[in-house]
């Protein structure tokens, strides 16, 4: 049985009072999907059909990577190791293809370590082709580990066919994916990700500037990735750190590069200009309680793992509600920290962060009258529903 609780924060006091401050106004933005988050907590402060399947263009590639990524932490293979540019990795991504290249020559060997970065910094299709054959022995197979590892991750709607994101009509991603594809990218690997905050990488005595063009606006951006192809339009994934508060940001579909910068940092700044952080939680304060079936109490608390915050609009009157999701009544026994449901928090109509809540403490099995009590209860209130759909 499904179970929902409902609350308004703002009716509990664990949200301060709108600052004495005019409300911020959401930028105009014209990309078609879209969405900025605030990286620590998950935060959505603006979105826009942010779970439509779109084409990913080379934003494809930051799955490749995290496979690369992964693969090496793994310990399956190192840095220096070399892998081939076959043929195919040159026709189809090398300087005949006409395409985002770092110019490797057919049959050469290149690190590990060069191939990451001939795909971060030169968004090169041959670097990425390389690394699929080098890991999985062809492209195909690599396109399968990387869907098994979207799924590992969460990506449940995302779906590649190739490393490079050159266009196919099955390859999809949602923005709101990429956005956990990217959290997950800085939190795990949080040395290797430095690769994308690199300005420049030279290789064959071709030098090639970092295709972000984020990087250079003084913003604190560190990352990430562009995209273009005709059917997905300029895209970008990018993320910044201003005063330890990191966002990132996604935009799909513009019709033009300047378009596509201008969007992400017009994003970014009202994100780091217009948003207030608010305690609504202390770490190991009760969010709420979870009826418990057949236990020695009729409920258990449930907490968070880390403190909840929420970024809201400075100025802001919109309500903020939270509701706790979970499957229940709970089967006893209750191990401490088990995980039990979701808090859900909506500003407004949007609902713009969702946390775990887990047990915070043990429940052991109740005793016979206990137990038959549960379940004269349970029997009652399922014969009252199935009435009630009768009628």
């Amino acid at each position: 049985m499904r179970r929902f609780g409902i609350m308004s924060l703002a009716a509990t006091g664990l949200l301060l009072a709108p600052m004495a401050i005019a409300p911020a106004a959401t930028p105009q933005i014209s990309a078609p999907h879209v969405i900025l988050v605030e990286a620590e907590t998950g935060t959505v402060l603006f979105q826009r059909k942010a779970d439509d399947l779109v084409a990913p263009a080379s934003l494809a590639k930051l799955m490749t990577v995290e496979v690369v990524f992964d693969q090496l932490q793994l310990g399956n293979f190192k840095l220096d190791d070399q892998f081939v540019i076959s043929e195919n990795a040159w026709r189809k991504g090398g300087a005949p293809s006409g395409g985002s290249t770092m110019y490797a020559a057919i049959h050469s060997r290149v690190s590990v370590g060069d191939l990451l970065r001939g795909t971060i910094i030169h968004s090169g299709n041959d670097a990425s082709i390389a690394l699929s054959e080098g890991i999985a022995g062809n492209e195909a197979a690599f396109a399968r580990m990387m869907n098994d590892r979207a799924r590992e991750l969460g990506l449940t709607k995302s779906y590649f066919t190739n490393s490079t994101g050159l266009p196919d009509p099955q390859m999809r991603v949602t923005a709101r994916e990429l956005v956990l594809l990217t959290r997950h990218i800085i939190t795990t690997y949080p040395e290797r990700y430095r690769l994308y905050g690199e300005r420049e990488f030279t290789w064959n005595k071709i030098r090639q500037l970092n295709r972000n063009p984020l990087l250079p606006m003084d913003i604190g951006a560190d990352g990430l990735k562009t995209g273009f192809t005709n059917e997905a339009g300029y895209n970008l994934v990018g993320s910044a750190v201003q005063n330890g508060l990191r966002l990132i940001v996604v935009v799909t579909g513009l019709k033009t590069a300047k378009d596509r910068a201008d969007e992400a940092k017009k994003l970014l700044d009202w994100g780091f200009k217009d948003f207030d952080t608010r305690l609504l939680f202390a770490e190991g304060q009760t969010v709420a309680e979870a009826k418990v079936y057949g236990g020695a109490q009729g409920s258990v608390p449930l907490v968070a793992n880390a403190p909840v915050k929420l970024m809201v609009p400075r100025g802001t009157s919109d309500r903020i509600t939270a509701k706790m999701v979970y499957t229940g009544p709970v089967q006893a026994p209750v191990r401490e920290g088990q995980p039990i449901g979701n808090l859900q928090i909506w500003r407004g109509d949007a609902k713009v962060l969702e946390v775990p809540l887990k047990a915070s403490e043990s429940v052991g099995v109740g005793s016979i009258p206990q137990r038959a009590f549960d379940a004269v209860a349970d029997l009652v209130i399922n014969l009252f529903r199935s009435t009630v759909k009768r009628l």
